[in-house]
């Protein structure tokens, strides 16, 4: 996978952008168990009272809780609050929302910041505690007596309607600091969150002195509450939409870069290139392969970026919640790993054969689809279908056991998922009753967990799809980075005008890629513009060897092949084969029309040029024949016509090119001799100045050619005319008497 990343740069900006909105849904998606634990804790549980900073407090209230904070911390609060009395200009606004102000005067809170309200909760939350607390023992006589012994004062003395905390603000510090000791203990046990939750109790109840309407407080929070989580919802929900168009966009715009690429370095593969990797493993990687690739730039984009997000990002969360339960979502995080990496050790080996196996199913397929006719006049549709069976079996049982294997990974996550739940509720329960968390705490902290799993499970999935992709992705890199053997030279030449088309042979050998021996041995003849020099030898003797050296489907191993007095290595491909008209030894017509084949030698070439060519290749007869004549549909390979008119049809191709050299790699094998000697009488009429060269097996093609080659063993061991060669080639004489008379030879 990482040798293709080059080829996302195109796409990095729309990378980049999913990323960034990727960040923006999981932090989104982060914030709604949050909502939900302050709809529990607040809305619910503190009646829609937010913090343990009231938004008003009377003034009597107020100086009760100022007893017990130092004298910083009291200048600190009452600088946060404004006093409103009927001299106030704010007076009438704020009787509308404290009815009851109009019998004292009210302390109204300024607008605070985070950091301020940050501070101001523990500091009034425990004053409102302990003064909640004092007025609570007062209640009990038992009580009170025993906590004014403890001060050092006895209650009985108070003169009648004397109140105690105008006492308590007259002690000195250090029995203050006494009695606020008394709660030490409780508050560090709470910790800040619950000490606020603690003093919502006495909050409510100086808004209920206040005249407000404390019943609407809940209602109108969580209302509040419930909007913002829809917004939240919201906008997780737009980002999921663009991500999903982003990674598609760039999945598809890579697959289609990764199909051009494979399809451009393929065209410029030379035969050599060709041995390496199978037609039908091509076809494969230039599918399924990138299909792979494709899937998982989707999924990476929509989850590798966005599970790791989701996932430390739940873990600073749910900690944030409750600290002392850390270990529950180790404890997962442990078992999941240890599942996942189980897992994959066992289906990696079956993900890195299953596209071999897929390539070989594929050739299979195609060799049946191809070969057809071959095999049921052989009777071999038992065998063949043998054979597809156990490539499709091959493949189907490997694909079974990495599903099977797979499928695992569903239940048992699903399983500590469930043991994960019970575990916090168990635990969280205990710490609920001990009054050391909230209610809404324990779901959000679940909510998280759950969060937390889900993102294991992502990345479990990525497991799955990513070893094949993987696999998929160093098979398509191995054809992009394989450099042709064939290459044009940096500093090209070019032919002289005007062109002649002489082709020479200098002593050339060569030998195959990977072999250990010359099939070519000291090649050397010259073809003149003007005259038919034919190749004719034994099977197996490298007659299509060397014409296949001209328009280098291959190099030279040694010596070289010139063209016009230049090295033809010197030259560009392009420029070489553009004077080249090559008619292969099995003709090769695609799909469309007999006009489009034609069209392949000059897609300028008019009407009259196409018909000339038909004539000269003997054509015209079987294309007039048909209804539609030139646009005569052609099937896929040219199933549709005969073996000797897909000959004429590629021979008529190459001569609509108009190319001073000729190729004719055994070209006339499937025509019959009668359609042979006219072929050959009308070619000499209307490409006379062109270079010839003919590879055949008949002596009855080649036998006027002015120059004959005899190939044996990858040697010329006769050079000459037909008369010569019969004179003085036993090898010429021995194939010539096996097909002709002597009479017929003469």
């Amino acid at each position: 996978m990482l040798r293709l990343a080059k080829y996302l740069k195109p796409y990095l900006l729309l990378i980049l952008l999913a990323i960034a909105l990727l960040f923006v849904q999981a932090n989104a998606d982060l914030a709604l168990p949050d909502y939900m634990s302050k709809i529990v804790n607040v809305g619910i549980q503190q009646g829609g009272v937010a913090n343990a900073i009231p938004v008003a407090v009377r003034q009597t209230e107020m100086n009760k809780l100022t007893i017990f904070m130092s004298a910083t911390d009291k200048t600190r609060v009452l600088s946060d609050y404004t006093l409103v009395d009927k001299s106030s200009p704010d007076y009438a606004a704020d009787i509308k929302l404290y009815p009851d102000i109009a019998e004292e005067s009210v302390y109204v809170l300024n607008k605070i910041n985070s950091t301020e309200t940050t501070w101001l909760n523990p500091v009034l939350g425990k004053a409102f505690l302990i003064v909640s607390g004092i007025q609570q023992v007062l209640a009990d006589p038992a009580k009170a007596s025993a906590m004014a012994t403890s001060m050092g004062f006895d209650l009985s003395k108070l003169p009648v309607g004397m109140d105690i905390f105008s006492v308590l603000g007259q002690l000195p510090a250090a029995q203050l600091t006494q009695l606020s000791s008394m709660f030490d203990a409780k508050f560090a046990a709470l910790g800040d969150s619950m000490i606020v939750q603690a003093a919502v109790t006495p909050v409510k109840a100086e808004y209920v002195a206040l005249g407000m309407d404390t019943g609407k407080l809940s209602s109108n929070y969580i209302i509040h509450i419930g909007l913002l989580m829809l917004l939240v919802t919201l906008l997780s929900g737009t980002c999921t939409i663009i991500v999903g168009f982003l990674s598609a966009r760039t999945a598809a715009g890579l697959a289609r870069d990764l199909r051009r690429n494979v399809f451009n370095k393929v065209e410029s593969f030379s035969a050599t290139e060709f041995d390496k990797f199978s037609t039908a493993s091509l076809i494969t990687r230039s599918t399924n392969d990138i299909t792979q690739i494709q899937m998982v730039v989707i999924m990476m984009m929509r989850m590798v970026f966005y599970a790791p997000i989701i996932g430390i990002g739940g873990v600073i969360r749910a900690i944030g919640k409750s600290a002392n339960m850390w270990w529950i979502i180790a404890l997962a995080v442990v078992v999941l790993l240890g599942l996942i990496l189980t897992v994959f050790s066992i289906a990696l080996p079956k993900f890195k054969i299953i596209q071999s196996l897929i390539d070989r199913l594929n050739l299979v397929t195609r060799e049946n689809l191809s070969g057809m006719m071959v095999i049921r006049a052989f009777n071999m549709q038992g065998f063949e279908e043998s054979r597809f069976d156990k490539a499709n079996k091959d493949l189907t049982s490997n694909s079974l056991f990495i599903n099977r294997v797979m499928v695992i990974m569903m239940p048992v996550m699903m399983m500590v998922m469930n043991g994960v739940t019970l575990l916090i509720i168990w635990v969280g329960a205990h710490q609920v009753a001990q009054s050391s968390m909230q209610v809404g705490d324990m779901m959000a902290f679940m909510q998280y967990a759950m969060q937390i799993v889900f993102a294991f499970l992502m990345l479990s999935m990525m497991f799955i799809i990513l070893p094949r992709a993987a696999v998929s992705g160093g098979r398509i890199a191995d054809v992009l980075e394989t450099e042709p053997i064939i290459k044009d030279p940096q500093d090209p030449k070019h032919f002289d005008e005007p062109f002649k088309g002489t082709v020479e042979f200098r002593n050339v050998c060569f030998r195959y890629p990977g072999a250990e021996e010359d099939v070519l041995h000291n090649i050397t003849f010259t073809a003149q513009p003007g005259q038919t020099t034919a190749l004719i030898g034994t099977t197996g003797s490298g007659k299509s060897t060397i014409v296949s050296l001209i328009p280098r489907f291959y190099d030279v191993t040694e010596g070289a092949v010139y063209v016009d007095g230049t090295d033809i290595r010197e030259i560009t491909q392009n420029e070489l084969r553009d004077r080249i008209g090559y008619i292969p030894q099995k003709g090769t017509l695609f799909s469309g029309t007999i006009e489009s084949n034609l069209l392949y030698g000059d897609e300028n070439a008019s009407d009259e040029e196409l018909k000339t060519a038909a004539d000269i290749a003997q054509a015209t007869e079987f294309i007039s024949t048909n209804p539609e004549g030139m646009q005569t549909e052609v099937a896929q390979g040219g199933m549709n016509v005969s073996g000797g008119q897909k000959q004429r049809l590629s021979i008529a191709r190459a001569l609509v090119k108009k190319a001073p050299i000729y190729i004719f790699d055994d070209s006339f094998s499937a025509l019959d001799f009668k359609t042979d000697a006219e072929l050959r009488k009308a070619l000499k009429e209307h490409t006379g100045a062109s270079t010839m060269m003919i590879v055949t097996q008949r002596i009855a093609t080649i036998k006027n050619a002015e120059q004959i080659i005899v190939l044996d063993e990858g040697k010329i061991v006769g050079k000459g005319s037909h008369e010569e060669l019969m004179k003085d080639s036993e090898v010429y004489r021995g194939i010539a008497l096996s097909q002709l008379s002597k009479e017929e030879l003469a």
